[in-house]
């Protein structure tokens, strides 16, 4: 019998986080370092100049605390997202930035949207409706977690607090729910048990027919005779015979 391969984990799941996380907090740590202020190159709406904030507000961030919130939820929804969609992964992450960098630019307040929470929201709300609509059990269990880990961050997506970016988290809620409409990622196919079929009949059930019609097992059934066992000799003739 051949031994099972080892559990593998793609090294993207590893790597996209953790270069996602690397940069940001070098371009945080060079602001410091150099003692400059990057904000300015942050969305800013309806400016033209304001659209190179589409790509390069996601690494900018005005604190310690602002960064480190963004961090961990950042690095663990990457790598939700590229082990469960490896396919599309990529490709999410890019539409991502861009379409929710442009919605916010589009309907946001005349000020700086900095930090990577609009691509946080775009990775949960992907992952949450996507395992939704696979009806795939591992990954509407998926869903289920990310609910139950970061379900509390929809009530920033309306205007709670006025620091904060509500169009660029409402931005990356609306993105993420479109990409999960629109991109086809390989769902595995679902195993179907014999007795989950149409066609099963329990009386043809080898294990049901241990029991009887009122679910108790019969301790005295009868074992079908089976074939007795023959053992067979070969003997080797000597070289003297």
């Amino acid at each position: 019998m051949k031994s099972s391969e080892p559990f593998k984990i793609p090294l993207s799941v590893v790597l996209a986080p953790l270069v996602a996380v690397l940069c940001i907090w070098s371009v945080y740590w060079y602001e410091v370092g150099a003692g400059v202020n990057l904000n300015d190159y942050g969305v800013y709406p309806r400016k033209l100049w304001g659209l190179r904030g589409v790509v390069l507000s996601p690494f900018i961030h005005g604190s310690v605390e602002h960064l480190y919130n963004n961090t961990i939820p950042l690095a663990i929804l990457l790598a939700f997202l590229f082990y469960f969609y490896q396919k599309v992964a990529l490709k999410v992450l890019v539409y991502g930035v861009l379409l929710s960098g442009f919605l916010t630019w589009s309907i946001g307040r005349p000020s700086y949207h900095i930090g990577a929470s609009g691509v946080i929201y775009v990775l949960a709300s992907f992952i949450f409706f996507k395992g939704i609509l696979a009806k795939y059990y591992r990954l509407v269990a998926l869903s289920l977690v990310v609910v139950f880990i970061y379900g509390s961050m929809i009530w920033y997506i309306f205007p709670v607090r006025e620091e904060i970016s509500w169009e660029g988290h409402l931005a990356g809620f609306i993105t993420g729910l479109v990409l999960a409409f629109l991109m086809k990622a390989e769902i595995p196919s679902l195993i179907k048990y014999d007795w989950e079929k149409d066609d099963f009949k329990e009386e043809d059930d080898p294990f049901l027919k241990h029991f009887d019609e009122n679910g108790n097992f019969i301790e005295n059934m009868e074992i079908q005779d089976e074939p007795p066992i023959q053992i067979r000799y070969h003997y080797k003739k000597s070289e003297e015979d």
